[in-house]
């Protein structure tokens, strides 16, 4: 009795320094993911604020001129989609290289993403260039297909720079040093509203561009993000320092496929989810135009939270990279579990803003000039809420995803991708919307079951595999 005695309060004592010891962890995690987060979210942000205020100029010229915008934006989304996705595997190989400390392999990572995007862009530039015949196979209303192929053939040329930005926007955030791309977005955001609204209304003596003038001004940014973004990796510091353009003609076959492997099975999932908002747009397309404006005024700016959660999953993928890289198996359940509850916590703040402001969001797009703006308008604030309710597994799934791309899997989240978005999320989305008549509003109830199957998928994904890293690297260590 009398070592029982002595011996509880010794493991008591114990187990409270465990528990102390596991809280500043903690809070060490969630101080360096906010420090991470906050720039990257911001970016997102910034980069959603540009073509958002977009199609607020655009909006000026009647709903007519949104829906053109929002046929556009799916046929160029889904190929720069799809080269994002593939680009994504950069930011696992040059995170886990970083935190091993071999800036060579992180160095030939960012060479072989460049390489990469201008193989990319080709196919898009033709498929943006394509888009009035793909639309109108597709059903849409002509004269909205006219005006969106004017959008296309200003748009489109900017796919390869707006794709080599991107690859220098995963290296610095892989580096930790996210900044630059910051303030690079930041000044992209006035520049860019400025130039569109001059190009497509013929303001200060410049030709009256109409769409073509938007997409137009959209490709000339993009050039400039990335010739900012080339010269911050090339002549300030610390990138200066890493030499990141040494032997940049030469091609790296083994590295290549290693980024295919990787990089195909994300491209292809983020094909899947970029397809079924592009078949959600096209279902509200032939309910009506009205429908279809009101849908992608609910989409732009749903998209803001979107951008934020993607944000965090970046800072996500990076933060397990370097645990891997390190070796440190339960830093990377850490990593996880602090980016989705910071996640989850912002997405229910923004769910509530944009429930109660819904009707103010949808009036900064069309205004109120006319009957058809009206009902518009009470269709897209409707959306807006109904959109807001999965806020939440949105974030979780997107987070929870970025954290499996930090371990390197993408295969199976790739199954789930097709699982969520094509067997329940646009099935349902037409079932409830065009044979049960609930319009608009059944299109978003579908998009909000396949997100949340998704995210359950993927949550019990990333549990499973940091269990398994943890217990290995303990074995490992052992």
């Amino acid at each position: 009795m009398d070592k029982t005695a002595e011996t509880d309060p010794a493991l008591a004592s114990r187990q409270l320094v465990t528990k102390q010891a596991v809280g500043r962890h903690l809070a060490v995690e969630l101080s360096e993911t906010a420090k991470l987060a906050l720039p990257m979210a911001l970016t997102q942000l910034g980069q959603i604020a540009i073509m958002t205020i977009d199609l607020a100029i655009i909006g000026r010229a009647g709903f007519k001129a949104v829906a053109a915008a929002a046929l556009a934006g799916r046929v160029y989304f889904v190929g720069v989609a799809f080269g994002i996705g593939l680009l994504g595997a950069i930011a696992a190989f040059a995170a886990q290289a970083f935190g091993a400390d071999n800036l060579g392999m992180a160095r030939r990572s960012l060479r072989m993403g460049l390489w990469a995007s201008l193989v990319l862009s080709v196919p898009i530039v033709a498929f943006g260039l394509c888009g009035e015949q793909i639309l109108l196979a597709l059903g849409q209303d002509p004269e909205a297909v006219r005006l969106a192929q004017q959008y296309l053939l200003g748009l489109a040329w900017g796919a390869a720079p707006a794709l080599w930005f991107q690859v220098i926007r995963s290296f610095m955030g892989a580096v930790t040093r996210p900044e630059p791309v910051l303030w690079i977005t930041l000044a992209a955001v006035p520049a860019n509203a400025l130039l569109v609204y001059l190009l497509m209304y013929g303001k200060l003596g410049l030709p009256r561009l109409d769409l073509f003038g938007a997409g137009l001004a959209t490709t000339l940014v993009n050039c400039a993000t990335f010739l900012a973004g080339l010269w911050f990796a090339t002549m300030r510091r610390p990138f200066r320092d890493y030499h990141l353009f040494a032997r940049l003609w030469r091609f790296d076959w083994p590295l290549m496929r290693q980024l295919i492997a990787i990089g195909i099975p994300i491209s292809i999932a983020s094909l899947i989810e970029s397809g079924l908002y592009s078949g959600a747009s096209l279902l509200a397309g032939l309910i009506s135009t009205s429908a279809l404006a009101a849908h992608q005024i609910a989409y732009q700016v749903l998209a803001m939270p979107f951008m934020i959660s993607f944000g965090i999953s970046m800072t996500a993928a990076v933060r397990i990279g370097h645990a891997v890289g390190r070796n440190d198996g339960p830093g990377i359940k850490r990593a996880g579990l602090v980016a989705m509850l910071l996640g989850v916590l912002i997405a229910a703040m923004l769910a509530l803003a944009v429930i109660v402001t819904r009707f103010e969001i949808a009036k900064l797009f069309l205004g109120e000039s006319t009957s058809d703006a009206s009902a518009t308008i009470g269709l897209a604030a409707t959306l807006l809420s109904v959109g807001a309710s999965f806020f939440i597994i949105d974030a979780m799934q997107i987070i929870a995803a970025g954290g499996l791309r930090g371990l390197k899997d993408t295969r199976v989240p790739l199954l789930f991708a097709g699982i969520a978005y094509w067997l329940i999320g646009l099935p349902v989305s037409y079932m409830l919307s065009l044979k049960i008549g609930l319009g608009a509003i059944g299109i978003w109830i579908g998009l909000a079951s396949g997100a949340s199957v998704y995210a359950g998928l993927l949550v019990l994904r990333f549990r499973l595999l940091a269990n398994r890293f943890a217990l290995h690297s303990q074995t490992f260590i052992a």
